[in-house]
């Protein structure tokens, strides 16, 4: 019959007694399955990490700007690594810039964000990581 028809004969459950088998174009049916693979992937978000760097004397208005790149980024979807570095003499005086960067992530914390791993210390930079918050 599905010869007749010019249609491939499928075998759906070969265990089974009789096995059964389904009559259909075997090509158009993969084609099917192939779009509907590429609507499932077209539709799927893709979270990456970015990262902002900082240093202890960083100026007002850099420090603006970089906050706008944090934002910016938030709302697009993707995670914000904030990074400190000391370099040299900054290392002597850890604790004002510790003070800085605790206010940094403070100000990123109202712009609508969410702390994923606190602030710690790895040798000379402090890392933090922000992911954006719930969306109304």
């Amino acid at each position: 019959m599905a010869d007749n028809e010019g249609l491939d004969l499928i075998e759906i459950s070969p265990n089974a007694a009789p096995p059964v088998v389904k009559m259909m174009d075997y090509g158009k049916y993969k084609y099917q399955i192939q779009k509907k693979l590429a609507e499932a992937k077209k539709k799927q978000i893709v979270i990456e990490v970015k990262e902002i760097k900082f240093r202890p004397n960083i100026e007002k208005h850099d420090l603006e700007t970089k906050l706008n790149h944090i934002e910016k980024f938030l709302e697009q979807g993707d995670k914000v690594k904030l990074l400190m570095q000391f370099r040299g003499r900054e290392m002597a005086h850890k604790d004002l810039g510790l003070a800085k960067f605790d206010e940094i992530v403070k100000q990123v914390l109202d712009k609508g964000a969410v702390i994923e791993s606190p602030s710690k210390m790895m040798g000379n930079r402090v890392i933090a990581m922000v992911a954006p918050g719930k969306k109304k």
